[in-house]
Formats: C-alpha cells, sequence, structure tokens
C-alpha cells in the first residue's frame, strides 16, 4: 500500500465520463474518503469549431472513456472506485490499477506546478539549462499562465529573443 496518492486511469462506458466522475465525487463526499481519493479529473482542451459559418469554442475530452483519479489504493478506495456505475476498469494488466509516471502526469497537464519567480521583465538574467545554458540577456516578457519567459540574448552581435521555461533562468549577480 502507497502513502502518497498518485494518479491513475479509470475506464468508463462511452460518454459515461462526466456521470462516473460527478458519482464518484459524491462517494467519496459520502463515505467521507478524501485522504484516500484526492482528486477526479477529465482531461479536457478548448478547441474552435466552424460549422454553419458560425465560429464557437468549444471543449473537447482529450481522451473520451477515460477518467484520470488521483488517490491511494487501499482494499476501500478501489472497491468504492471499481464499482460506480459506468466504470470499467482500471487501466492495467487484469484491472490492477497502474500509476501513472511523473513524465505521464506532467506531460497530461492534469497537475499544474505554481514556480515563484524572482525576477521582472527588464531584470537582466542567466539561462541555468538548455541549450542555451550560460548566456546571459534581459527579461523582455513573463507570462506565468505558459510557464514562459521571453529573453533578448546577444548572440552574433545582435539581439535574438529566445522563448525559455520560467525556471530555466536566474538573476545575474
Amino acid at each position: 500500500m502507497s502513502e502518497q496518492a498518485k494518479w491513475y486511469v479509470v475506464q468508463t462506458m462511452s460518454g459515461y465520463e462526466n456521470k462516473v466522475a460527478t458519482d464518484l465525487a459524491t462517494m467519496v463526499e459520502n463515505r467521507k474518503m478524501q485522504d484516500l481519493i484526492v482528486d477526479i479529473k477529465i482531461p479536457t482542451e478548448k478547441v474552435t469549431e466552424v460549422k454553419d459559418d458560425k465560429v464557437r469554442e468549444v471543449e473537447r475530452k482529450i481522451f473520451p472513456g477515460y477518467v484520470l483519479i488521483k488517490m491511494i489504493v487501499t482494499n476501500d478506495s478501489w472497491y468504492v472506485v471499481r464499482n460506480i456505475r459506468g466504470c470499467t476498469g482500471f487501466v492495467g494488466p487484469e484491472s490492477k490499477p497502474v500509476p501513472l509516471t511523473d513524465e505521464e502526469v506532467a506531460s497530461l497537464g492534469v497537475e499544474k506546478h505554481s514556480v515563484e519567480v524572482g525576477y521582472n521583465v527588464g531584470d537582466r538574467v542567466v539561462i541555468v539549462s538548455g541549450p542555451l545554458k550560460d548566456f546571459a540577456g534581459v527579461v523582455k516578457e513573463i507570462n506565468v499562465a505558459d510557464n514562459s519567459v521571453s529573453v533578448g540574448i546577444d548572440a552574433f552581435g545582435r539581439e535574438t529573443i529566445a522563448e525559455l521555461e520560467l525556471d530555466q533562468i536566474v538573476l545575474a549577480d
């Protein structure tokens, strides 16, 4: 038994993702299992759709038929998830839950990690990782929502803008 909650994938009947998620959330609330089943997500993306000459933004499921659950697997938590109407089982060999790796969780964007930045637009910074490591530059733009920062670096006698992640730079001394 694991003491730390991990992300698992649960397969549902087609079109039952929202029902499974809401029923599971209700069951967790009723049985006071918030310490075992921590979070329930249905990965979605916003898509611009053009239909009949009308443009609209629609939210579409990235993985139809699947729900992500952050939980600590015990006999009780496994039983509760497995017996939700519309749930067909965990993704894994013989329906045994297999947790997602940290890389998979990061690539799915399920958990957002906030990064505290110690620099502002106009500050002189040094790049600490990636192909431009040890280059110095000036912060041009910070976009916390996208986890990105634009840095103007002097390359070959002219300023070039580099798009980096927030944690790839630090303030210059």
